[in-house]
């Protein structure tokens, strides 16, 4: 876990972070220390959670591109619907 500068958009290279932490709150052993600022590469990162804010959606940036914008926007139905092949190549990876 760690805590992001802001959020990172489609031409970022790196994950720019600080106060870093495992997911049991404790400082990882090869962080001297979690208030350093960390650059982790986009290849390295294979998930990245951000949890909504408290007091509701995060509000839209003005330097945030049309594309991020419109990924916020609700999904059509059948875009929801799970796809079963896709989830066997995830299950075989």
């Amino acid at each position: 876990m760690a805590d992001l500068f802001g959020y990172p958009s489609p031409a970022d290279a790196v994950l720019m972070c600080t106060n870093i932490r495992g997911t049991t709150g404790k400082v990882p052993v090869w962080a001297d220390d979690s208030r350093s600022t960390f650059y982790f590469p986009w290849l390295q990162i294979r998930f990245l959670e951000i949890p909504p804010a408290r007091n509701g959606p995060p509000s839209v940036r003005e330097d945030e591109s049309e594309t991020a914008i419109a990924l916020r926007e609700p999904a059509d139905e059948a875009e929801l619907e799970i796809d079963e092949d896709f989830l066997r190549r995830v299950r075989d990876v």
